[in-house]
């Protein structure tokens, strides 16, 4: 973990949060900052990848019991070391002095800084070629999918087929990481002590070994994946879209996130559903809003008339003297909402057109009716200057 950071503020919650509350938090911030949902945008992306940095910690216990103690994480495997019986015990070691360059004996101590920096370098190494027969199973990651629908899809529901990445229980091993042989063998570099000794100078240090991880034993690794218990794979995934999904809609699928290690159970895959908007139709929750052109003597004379709908056709009807911008309510025209059980209403907006006069008896005709309605529409309007 780089310095500074801390974990609890990257998630957004409190130190001694429950793991409900790290979850929720990590799948709000995983969802806002997604590269496949800000793309291009690489603030979003570098935040996205310290927040899994984050949950991939507080949401292991082991870690964040670790963490909680020390106020870090290292993936070199320090946690493990740290717990080995016999690691290192530097209580009272005057630490400061090797890296100012002095050691407890004055000049005998020159030069320290660079041995003892090598020390710690040992200490927090990577971890062993192969995890030794005491690492436990861990569950598989979750993963996260933006996945683009058209309108109708969106209304009506859809089967989509993704193709998607993932790390998949190994064949070979059946997730096991055991080679055919199975066991374990003793560890060649601390041979099965499972402590390794580094001098400094005229002083020595026994260390956790780095090959084994300070268990002694190295399992027998399976050829095909390396003893992880998993492999990528590219998977074929069959969702089903439910009608009246909104934009923004997170999907759960079970099961089809990364695989697990050492057997352990896969996670799931999040899909998140971005819906394209379309032209006539806008959907506001579960109604639907369209506006309706009208002619002049429609709109005065009253009529019916015929509309679209997103399940069809409809008769609306205009009544007499409708005004400009008047809204009309079709119950039950709307999206159907599977969770709640019933349709929304379709909300029609009249734009009365004026009329396109390209002959002189139009003309004549709407001077007539000037003539006839001399009600000023404009009187309230002057009324309130």
């Amino acid at each position: 973990m780089p310095a500074g950071r801390d974990y609890y503020e990257t998630l957004g919650v409190k130190h001694g949060a429950s793991a409900d509350e790290i979850r929720r938090s990590y799948r709000r911030l995983a969802r806002k900052h997604h590269p496949d949902l800000n793309p291009g945008d690489k603030a979003a992306e570098e935040q996205f990848k310290r927040v899994q940095e984050a949950y991939d910690v507080l949401s292991d216990s082991k870690k964040k019991q670790f963490y909680d103690q020390h106020g870090f994480w290292s993936e070199s495997g320090f946690a493990g070391a740290g717990q080995q019986s016999g690691g290192p015990n530097f209580s009272g070691f005057d630490f400061d002095a090797f890296t100012r360059g002095g050691g407890a004996g004055g000049a005998a101590g020159a030069g320290f800084g660079g041995a003892f920096s090598d020390i710690f370098s040992q200490f927090f190494k990577g971890r062993g070629a192969q995890p030794g027969p005491d690492v436990e199973p861990e569950r598989g990651n979750d993963l996260e999918y933006a996945l683009d629908i058209d309108f109708w899809q969106s209304m009506k529901g859809a089967q989509i087929r993704l193709s998607i990445e993932r790390m998949d229980s190994c064949a070979t091993c059946h997730g096991s990481g055991a080679g055919g042989g199975g066991g374990s063998t003793t560890c060649p570099q601390c041979q099965g002590s499972g402590q390794v000794n580094q001098m400094m100078g005229a002083m020595r240090f026994s260390l956790p070994c780095p090959k084994c991880n300070g268990t002694g034993r190295l399992r027998n690794a399976c050829p095909t994946c390396g003893g992880d218990g998993r492999v990528p794979k590219s998977d074929s995934v069959e969702v089903r879209i439910p009608a009246g999904v909104q934009n923004g809609s997170r999907l759960r699928v079970a099961g089809k996130g990364n695989a697990g290690t050492l057997g352990a159970s896969a996670g799931d895959l999040y899909i998140t559903i971005r819906t394209q908007a379309h032209p006539f139709f806008n959907r506001e929750g579960d109604d639907i809003l369209i506006r309706v052109p009208v002619t002049v003597t429609e709109a005065g004379l009253g009529a019916r008339i015929e509309i679209p709908t997103v399940d069809g056709k409809a008769l609306l009807k205009i009544p007499q003297g409708t005004q400009n911008g008047q809204k009309f309510r079709l119950r039950e025209k709307g999206v159907y909402n599977a969770r709640k059980g019933y349709h929304g209403d379709q909300i029609v907006e009249i734009v009365i057109e004026a009329p396109d006069v390209r002959d002189e008896r139009t003309r004549e005709l709407l001077k007539q009716l000037a003539q006839v309605d001399t009600h000023d529409p404009r009187a309230q309007m002057w009324a309130k200057v």
